[in-house]
């Protein structure tokens, strides 16, 4: 159904396109000359007199263009004749007999055509029956009188004239009722959705009256200094040449080619050698660099939100659809089905496939590169995220929600161990490497790289709750810590439970995290904490679930008030709330190999019996 109505809509466009170019062309200019009206009515002056004055306006200067440009052509096209033998002679030189490129070509096509001629006239010989030659007629068009040359010209005219006419009265009526075709257009698409329509046509407005005026800006700041640059370099007429290309940079990438094409044939016609010319191809490639590079996106933003495949396959759809005119009008009309989409629940898919706004999440990114085992793209995400954020905030935002959604792949049985693997060791190579990739790039103290020799004698212990995720975290934890100057440990989580409990022992450390990343994150965290505070009860425990939108009350009350001293949710958190503690402590002795045969345990001195 919906493919259906889809196809019924292109087939309208298509075939009432008499009546919807003029509609469209006349939408977008009211979108352009709409803000100049509103201006004019905030200070005093009516509805119609507003229309009227801006209306007089914008025909004056499409006048004055129009009259430079004829004036210009009319220059042009006195000279044109002066120019014949230096074009002469440089055909003559492109031609030169055995040396000519021209004259290379034009031997090649001869001698090709000799031979088609010569095939086809055995062909035809062959199979045709004997008898006389058929007389070769030729039909002579007697040549048109003044009448016919006149109506010829009105004829080829009347459609641009007319359109242009219906395009005018358009606009007049769009601006005079600008008010009451909104409201139309609210109570047709609901009335109950005030806000939603409202907040949609606002935005569309906004980005389609921006967009033009930056493609105005753009193209002036393109066209004055080609008008100026071709002066210099001799081209005559620089002025019409500045013009066009102002005027056919409004048609997507067609348009800088056409504007380039006629200046640089003049210069091949003008100058006796090839200095003009080569002077003429090379303003236009480096304002075109220039305005690519660094005019567009300095002033375009994000005034459209569409994304540049989205662009070009526009220009190609509404192209075919209405020709030159869909060409022009390619990028405001995808604007404004982009805003639809955006406002639409149903009609979603078009910002999705046309909108320029990541359509995944970077975690989500993150994860999918390292589900397609990426290893380079997976690092670029990272780099490109810490460059802007901090490694806290890489590491609560990319990092463990990727190791969460790993998870739950995991424990539904759809993540296959080589994926897995792979998901895990770079994640840890990220996080042992990236600190220093970081500090090499920025080649700033600013933010030291941590100090591994800190945890030979640690006054925290981070312990994983479970499996090699919760491993991960922990070990970002105590980078995190490190960075901070607090003496960090994480735990292998290949131990068994027991194992890793005797290491709190072992190194006779004050405080412990206990890490773990959902889903299925409290049961084990919980069995951790019942052995820890029943085998070490002065310990001071902070627990970490590892999940920003996790309910901290609900977890107290499923872990348990007394288990442990604090419960945290992301990694900055938790090196806020471990760090004052832990920087005053004196990291403590570790158990020797005589006190742990004998079962004694060290006591940290910080005050606790």
């Amino acid at each position: 159904m919906a493919w259906g109505g889809l196809a019924f809509v292109i087939a309208a466009l298509y075939f009432a396109r008499e009546v919807c170019i003029p509609l469209a062309l006349a939408i977008l200019l009211s979108f352009l000359l709409g803000p100049l009206v509103v201006r004019l009515r905030r200070i005093g002056v009516g509805r119609v007199l507003s229309v009227l004055i801006t209306m007089g306006l914008a025909g004056a200067v499409v006048g004055l263009v129009t009259w430079l440009m004829a004036s210009q052509i009319y220059d042009l096209a006195a000279r044109l004749p002066q120019y014949q033998s230096n074009i002469q002679t440089k055909i003559r030189t492109l031609a030169k007999p055995g040396g000519g490129i021209m004259g290379k070509a034009s031997r090649i096509l001869r001698e090709l055509s000799r031979d088609i001629e010569t095939r086809k006239t055995a062909e035809e010989t062959r199979v045709a029956p004997p008898g006389p030659k058929p007389i070769p007629v030729e039909v002579h068009q007697p040549e048109p009188t003044a009448p016919q040359l006149l109506q010829n010209l009105v004829s080829s005219l009347a459609v641009p004239i007319t359109t242009a006419g219906i395009v005018i009265v358009f606009v007049a009526f769009i601006l005079l009722n600008r008010e009451d075709l909104r409201d139309r257009v609210i109570r047709l698409i609901g009335a109950g959705r005030l806000n939603v329509t409202t907040q949609a046509l606002d935005d569309a407005a906004h980005r389609v009256s921006r967009y033009l005026l930056m493609q105005l800006m753009v193209n002036l700041c393109y066209g004055i200094p080609i008008g100026i640059a071709l002066f210099f370099v001799g081209v005559p007429n620089p002025l019409l040449w500045g013009l066009m290309a102002t005027l056919l940079r409004f048609i997507p990438y067609l348009g800088p080619w056409l504007a380039a094409s006629m200046p640089c044939a003049l210069a091949f016609a003008v100058d006796p050698g090839w200095g003009m010319l080569i002077g003429t191809l090379a303003v236009f490639v480096v304002m075109e660099l220039i305005t690519y590079n660094v005019l567009e996106p300095w002033l375009y933003g994000s005034s459209t939100g569409i994304s540049p495949v989205a662009i070009l396959g526009a220009a190609v759809f509404w192209t075919w659809l209405w020709g030159p005119v869909g060409l022009l009008l390619a990028t405001p009309l995808t604007v404004c089905l982009v805003v639809i989409g955006r406002y639409v629940p149903h009609l979603e898919f078009l910002s999705v496939v046309l909108g320029d706004e990541p359509v995944l999440t970077p975690e989500a990114r993150f994860y999918q590169r390292l589900l397609a085992m990426n290893y380079d793209e997976a690092v670029d995400i990272a780099e490109e995220f810490a460059a802007e954020k901090s490694l806290a905030e890489l590491y609560d935002q990319i990092f463990i929600p990727a190791l969460s959604l790993a998870e739950s792949d995991r424990h539904r049985g759809v993540l296959d161990p080589e994926r897995e693997r792979f998901i895990f060791d770079t994640t840890r190579e990220l996080i042992q490497e990236l600190p220093e990739r970081l500090e090499a790039a920025k080649k700033t103290e600013e933010r030291p790289a941590p100090k591994q020799v800190l945890h030979e004698n640690p006054v925290v212990l981070c312990l994983p709750a479970a499996d090699e995720a919760d491993e991960l975290a922990a070990e970002m934890l105590a980078q995190l810590l490190a960075e901070r100057g607090v003496a960090a440990k994480a735990v292998a989580a290949k131990a068994l439970a027991s194992e890793r409990l005797e290491e709190v022992h072992k190194a006779g450390v004050p405080i412990v995290c206990v890490s773990s990343i959902p889903p299925g994150a409290v049961a084990p965290v919980r069995y951790v904490c019942k052995r820890l505070r029943a085998e070490v009860p002065e310990l001071k425990i902070t627990v970490g679930i590892w999940q920003k939108e996790a309910d901290l009350a609900r977890l107290q009350q499923r872990i348990g008030a007394n288990l442990a001293d604090a419960i945290v949710t992301r990694l900055a958190q938790a090196v806020e709330q471990i760090s004052p503690a832990a920087s005053s402590m004196t990291p403590p002795r570790p158990e020797t190999e005589s006190e742990s045969r004998v079962g004694t345990r060290v006591i940290p001195a910080h005050g606790h019996a």
